[in-house]
């Protein structure tokens, strides 16, 4: 997402701060009720109705995003995903902004691989107006020159400060070399080359091919009842086309390790970025491979990995994991920040974990705690409208199902060792793992620039 300042006036910043720290869910937690809304156009939308706030949420993602950018225009969806609000129908960009502050909305879009998505926040007294607005911007967006030379060159600014951020480096390099000529090998951002070739033209084409009724996912919570958001979702995205005109991406093949690869910058430590395949999220292992990374290197200090690098020897301030479920691959990724000559150290305690937890699984320890802190823990997602719009969208997104909110801790407990152990070994696969390291160059490793 182009990162730009929500505007609001002062008074609607001391509401919104007000209501959207309210605790949604108690002890009650899963108690919501969760309504499928289907429109007169047949656009369907999952909504949690709470008639004590005056807010109403919405989240929406359409299939495609990055992976549709053409070779050579790499950066289009996620430029697109900068001019959406930067005028739409008669209303020039600046004319655009200050109607978003007049009405008191919050608006954004984002351009991830897979996906293309749009967050909406208003006051349900303003909701026929702010509905207005945004179905300008999704249905009849302007892309004056004047405003994509502005966002284009905000991009282009961002990119070569990440020129400089070894972390920036070290993941852009990771999926270049393990992905090859995929479009998950491409950077989401773009290019400065490729981001200046982009035209009008290029905005256009990418918009009409994503943005479509077939592969449209919302989610809606606040004020508002079933009829009334029919109605007002059918005003936003009704006259979009049916069909989308998203091109088929093909399966990953990427190829991982053992390799390690060096990017040379003059930086006081080194950064690593380290992975390889992972499990997809619906892939009936998802669940026990879940608990696994937390286990591993997703739960802070709890973790094997930070107690191995970080509290036994010192060698880091934080190193970490997680599961990166992709619509055409998988994988298992993590990073860590060391001093220069520790890092073949630390990349080997790396390595002998994953093997580690590959041929012994946890211990029912850890499998206990990781257990009661996932399912503890899972409430705190459901605490403001806004986190639990963005849960619905991507349980819709992911195929999981309306009742996956009430069954998914059930999922976690109902996972015993046995099971987890067999996981274990398909998931962890140290002998495989694929580093780059960004900072000064390790002996006998291969040097990419």
């Amino acid at each position: 997402m182009v990162l730009k300042p929500f505007q609001f006036t002062k008074p609607v910043v001391l509401f919104l701060l007000t209501v959207l720290a309210l605790p949604f869910l108690n002890n009650e937690a899963f108690a919501m009720k969760v309504e499928r809304v289907v429109s007169p156009l047949g656009i369907e939308a999952w909504l949690v109705q709470e008639k004590n706030v005056p807010l109403i949420a919405m989240q929406f993602a359409f299939n495609g995003g990055a992976a549709q950018d053409e070779t050579g225009k790499e950066g289009t969806a996620y430029l697109l995903s900068g001019m959406l609000d930067e005028g739409a129908g008669d209303l020039t960009s600046t004319q655009f902004q200050e109607k978003i502050e007049e009405i008191a909305i919050r608006l954004g879009f984002e351009a991830s691989r897979d996906n293309f998505s749009g967050k909406f926040q208003t006051l349900s007294e303003r909701k026929d107006e702010a509905f207005d607005l945004l179905k300008l911007a999704i249905t009849q967006p302007r892309f004056d020159q004047d405003a994509i030379d502005r966002v284009r060159l905000q991009i282009i600014s961002g990119l070569k400060f990440e020129e400089n951020n070894p972390n920036n480096v070290a993941t852009r390099t990771w999926f270049k070399n393990s992905f090859g000529d995929h479009p998950y090998a491409r950077p989401t951002k773009g290019t400065e080359a490729s981001l200046r070739a982009l035209t009008q033209d290029d905005l256009k084409a990418v918009h009409k091919k994503i943005f479509s009724r077939e592969n449209l996912k919302i989610s809606v919570v606040g004020d508002i009842s079933p009829e009334e958001l029919g109605v007002l979702i059918d005003k936003v995205f009704g006259d979009l086309p049916e069909k989308s005109g998203v091109t088929d991406v093909p399966e990953a093949e990427p190829v991982f390790g053992p390799k390690v690869d060096n990017v040379i910058m003059g930086v006081p430590q080194s950064v690593v970025q380290f992975g390889h395949q992972g499990l997809k999220r619906d892939d009936k292992d998802f669940i026990p491979a879940y608990i696994l990374n937390y286990i591993m290197g997703g739960g802070g200090f709890a973790s094997r990995l930070m107690e191995e690098v970080r509290e036994k020897r010192g060698l880091a301030y934080s190193v970490y994991s997680y599961l990166y479920p992709l619509k055409h691959s998988a994988l298992v990724l993590g990073g860590v920040a060391t001093k220069n000559s520790s890092v073949p150290e630390a990349m080997d305690l790396i390595k002998k974990e994953f093997i580690r937890m590959a041929n012994d699984g946890p211990s029912e320890e850890e499998l206990k705690n990781a257990k009661n802190y996932l399912t503890g823990s899972y409430a705190l997602r459901f605490d403001t409208s806004s986190k639990i719009a963005s849960q619905l969208l991507w349980i819709q997104v992911e195929g999981l199902g309306m009742d996956y909110i009430d069954k998914r801790n059930e999922m976690i407990n109902a996972v015993n060792m046995s099971q987890i152990r067999d996981v274990a070994k398909r998931l962890f696969q140290g002998d495989k793992l694929r580093f780059v390291v960004v900072g000064q160059p390790i002996p006998e490793a291969p040097e990419t620039q």
